[in-house]
């Protein structure tokens, strides 16, 4: 069996062949040109980012017999013996089977001898933290002062559980996670020295579920060979690692700009059916959103780890999105994550999860929101309260006017009452600035005389609320504001509870008396159950124009009744 694997293969056999290490080589490569080589050293860092390889490389640099500058020269007889398994002056021990602290003792007792033909002996303790607190401590005296030509090289995945007193003693260096760039490179330049033909999706996918580790991405690479042979395609790789498509994500992005509620049911049926995990989905849906807010953050696509067609599609969201909606979608998204882990049924969640994030409002401003109503046209605002205009005019005037407000949605009362208020100034003003012509025997005593013509005109326009004005009375006229006195509570109540019954009664009122009024309501005092209770209410506070309406239903607020 001829086969060996692209790890071993491909296995850097120089410094600087190691791939994403930079900081560490180019450190030992230094120590070595200025004859600065200590006596131990320790390599912490997640698995399969070539610890192991380094080590060896230094091992082998520590014996050869014609280093170039830093770098072994992998000719001589002592770098040869090596390469090929033949060296006894580099001892190599797996630290999770020979743990104990007899083996530890024998290893003390080795290193008195001197090296047979190289300059150093070299002992690489590989997962040394699985040695046992005894061998810690057996080993400790000889660490700190070995013989002149012993060097220690220790390897970790979990530098955390080795002892303070053992990571004193040793020069660290720690590895870090290979970029997904690094990966896809060297996967390129095996791929071309093989003859395998692969396009730059598919080595994407593979870089991304390596997840930084070379090794790993070296056995996928391996397994898709064996799978598709000497043509790598992306859907193939995807079938065979059972990869999640990166298309779905873009479906639940655009559902939320779009509000189709349906794709969040489509997308969790594909899930489930093509058997993806779905905490894998929810990981991909998270960082999806991050790529999503760094185009939004940059105005590019340059920290995104993904293929150059998606790198397009993350583009066009840039003026989709805001900062604040995105670190919503995320905060949302994690906490789904955590919640999946102990979800009896995981399918029911994501659907109903991903409901709710299409199903999110944007948010504006509360800068942004104020700013719209300063712009706003009090014309047309006017307009609908004086009720100059028709029904068919007001439900167009309507629509222009609500989305003003629309976007922004903080759940704060005091700000609802803060808008409401400013809403209502601007009303009043706009109100008394008008300057409609009457007969001038309008007066208090005028409109008393032909209440019962003015009911009778109501009743024709609109029955329910002239069933609420029997028994009423005008009591007092000053300037447009018209005091009048109804029945009971309820009449009050269900008269003021509606724009269109205060509408009515202004058009009545003007074509009656040549004069639009500002209602003030108040309950007769004989009639009221709290006679504290008895103070006007203006027409104004009560009157549910679009723009109150708006406000109470997006922002939260409630009408405060100051009575």
């Amino acid at each position: 069996m001829n086969f060996q694997v692209t790890a071993r293969k491909w296995r850097p056999q120089t410094f600087a062949e190691v791939v994403g290490q930079e900081h560490i080589t180019t450190t030992l490569i230094n120590a070595f040109q200025n004859d600065r080589v200590a006596h131990a050293y320790i390599f912490a860092g997640p698995r399969g980012v070539g610890k192991t390889t380094t080590a060896r490389i230094l091992a082998k640099t520590l014996n050869c017999l014609s280093p170039v500058n830093g770098e072994p020269c992998n000719k001589c007889d002592m770098c040869k013996s090596f390469l090929a398994s033949q060296s006894l002056d580099i001892i190599e021990i797996d630290g999770a089977s020979n743990r104990r602290i007899e083996e530890i003792r024998t290893l003390r007792e080795s290193v008195k001898y001197a090296p047979t033909k190289g300059n150093y002996k070299v002992y690489i303790i590989d997962e040394v933290h699985m040695l046992t607190t005894e061998s810690f401590n057996a080993l400790l005296k000889t660490l700190e002062e070995p013989p002149e030509h012993t060097v220690f090289i220790f390897a970790t995945t979990d530098i955390h559980k080795v002892p303070p007193t053992i990571i004193s003693r040793c020069q660290r260096f720690d590895f870090r996670r290979i970029e997904l760039p690094a990966i896809k490179a060297l996967l390129k330049k095996i791929a071309d020295a093989e003859k395998i033909e692969i396009d730059d999706q598919s080595l994407t996918l593979i870089a991304k579920k390596a997840d930084g580790a070379l090794r790993d991405a070296q056995s996928l690479f391996d397994q898709v060979i064996s799978f598709s042979g000497s043509k790598i395609e992306a859907d193939e790789l995807s079938t065979m690692l059972n990869l999640i498509d990166e298309e779905v994500y873009f479906k639940i992005s655009d559902a939320m700009l779009s509000k189709n509620f349906a794709a969040a049911f489509e997308v969790t049926k594909e899930v489930y059916e093509k058997g993806w995990n779905f905490l894998d989905f929810t990981n991909g849906m998270i960082e999806h959103f991050r790529n999503i807010l760094t185009v939004v953050i940059k105005g590019n696509a340059d920290l995104v780890d993904s293929v150059d067609v998606y790198k397009k599609q993350y583009i066009k969201y840039a003026g989709s999105f805001s900062e604040g909606d995105l670190l919503r979608v995320l905060d949302f998204l994690n906490k789904v994550q955590y919640e999946l882990k102990s979800s009896p049924n995981e399918r029911l969640k994501i659907e109903i999860s991903l409901a709710h994030l299409i199903g999110l409002e944007k948010s504006g401003t509360i800068s942004q929101l104020l700013s719209n109503l300063e712009n706003l046209d009090t014309t047309k605002l006017d307009d609908l309260l004086t009720g100059s205009k028709s029904n068919a005019n007001y439900s167009a005037e309507k629509k222009k006017i609500e989305p003003i407000v629309k976007p922004a949605k903080p759940k704060n009362d005091q700000l609802g009452r803060d808008l409401t208020s400013k809403l209502e100034n601007r009303t009043e003003e706009k109100v008394i600035e008008e300057n409609i012509k009457t007969p001038d025997n309008v007066d208090i005593n005028y409109i008393k005389n032909n209440w019962n013509e003015f009911m009778e005109s109501v009743n024709k326009e609109k029955f329910s609320v002239a069933s609420h004005l029997h028994n009423s009375k005008p009591i007092d006229l000053n300037d447009r504001n018209l005091a009048v006195e109804l029945n009971t509570k309820e009449d009050l109540e269900i008269i003021s509870d509606s724009f269109k019954n205060i509408e009515c009664l202004q058009e009545v009122a003007k074509s009656l008396f040549g004069k639009s009024f500002i209602f003030k309501f108040s309950v007769s005092e004989a009639n009221s159950s709290e006679s504290s209770k008895s103070n006007l209410k203006t027409s104004k506070k009560n009157i549910d124009s679009p723009i109150a309406a708006a406000i109470k239903k997006e922002l939260g607020g409630k009408e405060i009744n100051s009575h």
